[in-house]
């Protein structure tokens, strides 16, 4: 079936996603956590609705060399790394290659910690209900690193949620978290921004504006 439904823009999609999250989360007292930039107005809506923090888990992708939008993988705090092997593999880089990009994002991964988090305690995770955001999932590479960080942490149930998905990446997720909840699964995905009719650039200034940094 093919699917025409989109959002006006993030806000919207924020609005439509937290209809779909059943109401019994909130009896957890979940971390929300938006990935940056374009999750932060999604979840924003939540905390908004929910009456609850809103709070930025930085994870950066690892684009291909020369074709920066196709995920090779993704970083996140603490160490965390994860790799498309099989596609490095296809595509012949070097382990060299593969580092310079992923030092490269290390630096930006770290640079927006500093602007997002600011003086912000260390989130505690250990045993916490947690609330993964996103505005899209394509390859799922980010929101998969971003698993992983919580899983390395001791986080509880751990929830992703996004207004749009590829279905065969909301399929993989839900082997890795413990609930997904996606408002648009669209057999002919092609690229997150296509759902949306307003899908500009998240600045870093909105994202503070929304953290209250």
């Amino acid at each position: 079936m093919i699917t025409t439904r989109t959002f006006s823009d993030r806000a919207d999609a924020g609005r439509q996603l937290v209809q779909m999250l059943p109401e019994s989360l909130k009896d957890d007292d979940p971390l929300i956590l938006a990935l940056p930039r374009g999750g932060v107005p999604v979840a924003a809506e939540i905390a908004a609705a929910w009456g609850l923090p809103l709070d930025v888990l930085v994870v950066r992708k690892v684009g291909v060399p020369g074709a920066e939008e196709l995920a090779m993988g993704a970083i996140a705090g603490g160490g965390v790394k994860v790799l498309d092997e099989a596609l490095i593999a296809r595509l012949g880089l070097s382990e060299d290659e593969v580092e310079a990009v992923v030092e490269r994002e290390l630096s930006e991964l770290r640079r927006r910690e500093g602007l997002y988090r600011g003086a912000r305690p260390a989130l505690e995770l250990t045993g916490r209900t947690v609330i993964l955001v996103d505005d899209g999932i394509a390859t799922g590479s980010t929101m998969m690193a971003a698993i992983s960080l919580l899983r390395s942490q001791c986080a509880g149930r751990i929830v992703v949620a996004a207004p749009v998905s590829a279905p065969d990446t909301a399929d993989l997720l839900r082997k890795k978290a413990d609930e997904v909840f996606i408002v648009l699964e669209p057999e002919y995905f092609r690229a997150v921004g296509r759902w949306y009719r307003d899908f500009s650039e998240t600045s870093d200034g909105q994202v503070r504006s929304l953290l209250g940094v």
